[in-house]
């Protein structure tokens, strides 16, 4: 069964081929000719066996099996393309040479770019080995109709021209370079896969937004930003949150900032000010503070409460039925209720008195 290789060519390009188990093991960081799609390259193995068989396996959705080429991946039943050959001292000769003259390719390209008032920024320019094909790398915001400078191109090289747009951190990864922290670039050495980075990484990890201070050189954020901020979102997680405001042993406090490497805290309280305290420390003020709060309060012995005594009854005065007829009924003494007989006896009691007959008693026998 042939065995897998993984080569590496200029810049960041890679491509994987096979290499038959008969002949004698490849290693690591040797010259090998490939073949390619337009005739033969030259490149460095980087992977053997099953570590380029997994490295093929899960990046097969960026780089062409066979070729080495990101932009244009090959079908899924594409079989891969082989190692020619071990290459000899005469083909690393012959590679150099087209790198050294590269540069000056890239110089008659730019020519050509303004001649042609095209906006655009040519980053690279790239041999085949065998000089069947010259690969311009560029980059440009817009969109670039450059028909006529291929053609021109074609003709001034007597080659197959094939001009390639890639981004600004593609363009950095390639050129390569050495960032802020004093090491090369991580793009071009090891870092495979170019991860989006937004401006959310910088203000997780407290870091200043000016642009000139967390942007690489590329002009875009660092992609480092994104190493450490798993750290970060966990470590904060045994903080309080900015802003909050906590019950402490000293009253009610709020938090200012915290220092996750130090494990402090600053803390700010209207009464007492501000000050600095260790994430333990606050957390056995904390627990203080909600164990004080718990206790139920001691009171005075209070009065039994006096009892409500209930009003007495108010007598009601209760009335006979109401004769059929519609009269106004008698009281207990069988007289009638109403003003009109009260008169009538007033009357008759005061005949009485006065000798009149009727009402009084009769006259006593002389």
């Amino acid at each position: 069964m042939p065995q897998t290789v993984e080569v590496r060519f200029k810049g960041t390009r890679k491509g994987y081929f096979t290499w038959s188990e008969d002949s004698e093991p490849l290693h690591v960081n040797e010259a090998v000719i490939v073949e390619v799609e337009r005739g033969k390259d030259f490149g460095r193995v980087t992977a053997i066996g099953d570590v380029a068989s997994r490295k093929c396996g899960s990046s097969c959705q960026s780089c062409a099996v066979g070729t080495g080429d990101p932009a244009s991946p090959p079908a899924a039943d594409e079989p891969l393309k082989s190692v020619i050959r071990r290459a000899g001292t005469e083909d690393s000769r012959q590679h150099n040479e087209g790198r050294r003259s590269e540069e000056d390719v890239r110089r008659k390209v730019i020519e050509r770019v303004r001649t042609h008032a095209l906006v655009m920024k040519v980053s690279d320019t790239e041999w085949q080995w065998d000089r069947n094909k010259l690969t311009i790398y560029f980059t440009a915001e817009k969109r670039v109709d450059f028909r006529a400078l291929v053609r021109d191109l074609a003709s001034l090289f007597r080659t197959r021209i094939e001009l390639r747009q890639i981004g600004v951190r593609d363009e950095a990864a390639r050129l390569s370079g050495v960032g802020r922290c004093g090491r090369e670039y991580c793009c071009s050495t090891w870092l495979t896969e170019l991860s989006p980075v937004n401006l959310g990484l910088a203000k997780d990890q407290h870091l200043s937004l000016n642009p000139s201070q967390i942007s690489g050189g590329c002009g875009r954020l660092l992609c480092c930003l994104k190493y450490e901020h798993e750290f970060y979102v966990t470590a904060r997680k045994r903080f309080p949150k900015e802003g909050k405001s906590l019950q402490t042993s000293v009253g009610v406090e709020k938090v200012i900032a915290v220092d996750i490497f130090r494990e402090r805290v600053f803390l700010r309280s209207e009464e007492h000010g501000s000050r600095i305290i260790a994430l333990a420390q606050l957390r056995e003020e904390m627990e203080r503070a909600v164990t004080v709060l718990n206790v139920p309060e001691t009171r005075a012995p209070q009065p039994p409460p006096i009892p409500e005594v209930a009003p007495a009854p108010v007598p009601v005065q209760v009335l006979g039925p109401t004769p059929a007829n519609g009269s106004t009924p008698a009281n207990g003494n069988g007289h009638r209720n109403d003003a009109h007989s009260m008169r009538r006896r007033r009357r008759r009691r005061g005949r009485g008195d006065a000798g009149g007959s009727g009402g009084g008693s009769p006259p006593a026998d002389s």
